[in-house]
């Protein structure tokens, strides 16, 4: 089994910043590739960022890429999200996820998530 707890999410003003954190516990997710996905009022799950294993390859939505950067330290086994200029449609409750790809259903463990409101 493995646990996920999101963290790091708030009230922000557009063109500003937060720090998504998502730690794991349990099982250990060294091994494994890591997501975020978002899901915005009355909307399903969408894909963010993923990052592979050892971190050598990033993937992102193109709503995001150039704003939100993904990394992670396996030694603390957590996995973080860099959102910079944030927008008010990426308001969302933003949920870390250990899966193989950008496609929700192939996601095996999710984190609880954490609201993300920005406003204008």
């Amino acid at each position: 089994q493995v646990q996920l707890v999101e963290s790091g999410g708030g009230s922000v003003q557009a063109g500003g910043s937060l720090r998504l954190s998502c730690a794991a516990s349990g099982r250990t997710v060294s091994g494994s590739a890591m997501g975020w996905f978002r899901q915005p009022p009355g909307r399903e799950h969408e894909f963010v960022a993923l990052i592979t294993w050892n971190g050598g390859s990033t993937t992102y939505a193109d709503s995001v890429k150039g704003r939100f950067t993904i990394f992670r330290d396996n030694a603390k086994n957590t996995v973080y999200l860099q959102m910079n200029s944030l927008k008010p449609e990426d308001t969302a409750v933003y949920y870390c996820a250990r899966g193989l790809n950008s496609d929700p259903r192939q996601v095996d463990y999710w984190g609880q998530g954490t609201q993300v409101t920005v406003s204008t």
